[in-house]
């Protein structure tokens, strides 16, 4: 089922939204300072190809461990992603969303598209992992 949901996707603005993350990450990495939101980027625009079967979770709760991208400089990455990549990549998101909420086969993938719009403004410290190792009860 994924698979299908996944073909889908990729036609209603996946294939589109994976490539705006892909040239934010280019973008961020020729500046080399942003070498490392280039790594979340690309990470995230994998997620955005084919999100269904997988989901975004904090990194310190998948591997029980802090980390530089969990701590106090993960929150100072983020705020700096937000200002510089992460507001267009959400507004993008929010605005396919919006565009596929219209009709009702679209709604499980504006939905998509929302969540991934909060993940657009604070991606650093977090991980992709499939659905099934996802803990219990863990919000994203």
């Amino acid at each position: 089922m994924s698979l299908l949901l996944n073909i889908i996707w990729i036609l209603l603005g996946g294939a589109w939204m994976a490539f705006g993350w892909l040239i934010a990450a280019v973008i961020m990495a020729i500046t080399i300072v942003g070498i490392p939101w280039a790594r979340a980027a690309v990470n995230i625009a994998l997620y955005t190809l084919m999100p269904f079967g997988y989901t975004a979770v904090a990194r310190d709760r998948a591997t029980g461990q802090e980390d530089i991208g969990t701590g106090v400089l993960g929150g100072i990455g983020n705020i700096l992603w937000l200002v510089f990549a992460g507001w267009w990549l959400a507004l993008a998101h929010v605005i396919t969303a919006v565009m596929l909420a219209v009709t009702i086969i679209g709604i499980p993938f504006a939905w998509a598209h929302l969540k991934l719009a909060g993940i657009a403004l604070w991606p650093i410290g977090k991980t992709i992992v499939p659905k099934d190792q996802a803990m219990p009860g863990h919000r994203v």
